[in-house]
């Protein structure tokens, strides 16, 4: 029961805050995210942090972080269960490989599709960034960062950083959030999305 009802949260937030996030600007998304995060019927913040929760701590927007990337879709890969931070094992899919370049540093990420969430209505198309990065555990939170995509056209695909957010598990033990996988771990710092909630 713990599990259905942290995916259905996860769920719920997804289908309210990432409807398309290529029409979204930067400022748009943060707005967004902290309206439901002060929403005592959407946050995942516990209700002690809710009582005094203003505004999540960001890095300041900058447009070098929205970078684009040249989009490798790969071909036979197989379903596996991604690691989490509790025993659940959700299905994903590796859906291609995203190459882009930072500070004059390669970079390589992986995106995913979670084969559960696909298969729901308007969200065939969506896709699972999660990343680490040398903020991880200093500015940033420790377990890494998601950015939520959408199948885009072409080989060239945009990537925005400023809107990297925070595993619900970062805010709440409730929650059951996917483990980084250790290839989307990046060499280089990205200066941009959520900081960590609490110093």
């Amino acid at each position: 029961m713990q599990k259905l009802f942290t995916f259905l949260l996860i769920c719920c937030f997804l289908v309210s805050s990432a409807q398309d996030k290529t029409a979204e600007t930067s400022k748009e998304f943060q707005d967004n995210l902290n309206y439901d995060y002060a929403d005592k019927e959407k946050s995942p913040l516990t209700k002690e942090d809710l009582k005094s929760f203003k505004s999540l701590d960001f890095f300041p927007i900058n447009d070098k972080y929205i970078v684009e990337a040249t989009f490798v879709r790969t071909k036979k890969e197989k379903v596996f269960k991604m690691k989490t931070s509790t025993d659940r094992l959700p299905e994903y899919i590796k859906y291609g490989e995203l190459n882009f370049t930072i500070d004059g540093v390669a970079c390589q990420l992986n995106v995913y599709q979670n084969i559960e969430l696909i298969k729901k209505p308007g969200f065939d198309d969506y896709l699972f960034l999660p990343f680490s990065d040398f903020t991880s555990g200093k500015e940033s939170y420790i377990g890494g960062r998601y950015v939520d995509l959408r199948i885009q056209k072409g080989k060239l695909w945009i990537i925005d950083f400023n809107k990297a957010y925070n595993p619900y598990c970062a805010y709440n033990h409730k929650y059951s959030c996917p483990i980084v996988p250790l290839e989307n771990d990046l060499n280089v710092e990205i200066l941009a999305g959520v900081k960590k909630f609490h110093d």
